[in-house]
């Protein structure tokens, strides 16, 4: 049965849109943009790209935010839960967000503004929010402070 949220209850996949075909260009792609990402990173985000699955998207987000995370914090990530602190647990900045957003949009074949950053403060906040923009779900309001 399909959901008002653009999902397939029990599937793990997104309705629209439907994965379009991965080619070898595709995926010499990938593996060229999470170089510096985990073997698992880019495993995932090469399923997710051939299936549309929803399923890797946790592997995506949290190897895409490990490249950026200093190797001293990067243990915080090993039993990562939702309330984990962008900036204040995971030391990442302005700019190092950025760069992740340019990396996400390029993985996962979406447009993040700037608008929408502002409201990303944990982790569980920007698993939420890219999942929200790949099923075509209306963006939830983040709570502030």
């Amino acid at each position: 049965m399909t959901q008002a949220d653009g999902t397939n209850r029990g599937t793990n996949h997104f309705l629209p849109p439907s994965p379009k075909s991965f080619t070898t260009e595709d995926e010499a792609h990938l593996r060229e943009v999470l170089k510096r990402c985990s073997a698992s990173t880019y495993q995932a985000a090469c399923q997710f790209r051939k299936t549309g699955h929803i399923e890797h998207l946790h592997a995506i987000v949290l190897g895409v935010i490990e490249r950026y995370v200093e190797p001293d914090l990067r243990p915080k990530l090993k039993q990562p839960h939702d309330d984990l602190l962008l900036i204040e647990d995971l030391g990442l900045d302005s700019l190092t967000m950025m760069e992740i957003v340019i990396l996400a949009e390029d993985v996962f074949q979406i447009s993040i503004n700037n608008d929408e950053l502002r409201q990303l403060r944990t982790l569980g906040d920007v698993r939420c929010f890219i999942g929200c923009k790949l099923g075509g779900q209306p963006l939830r309001e983040q709570r502030v402070g």
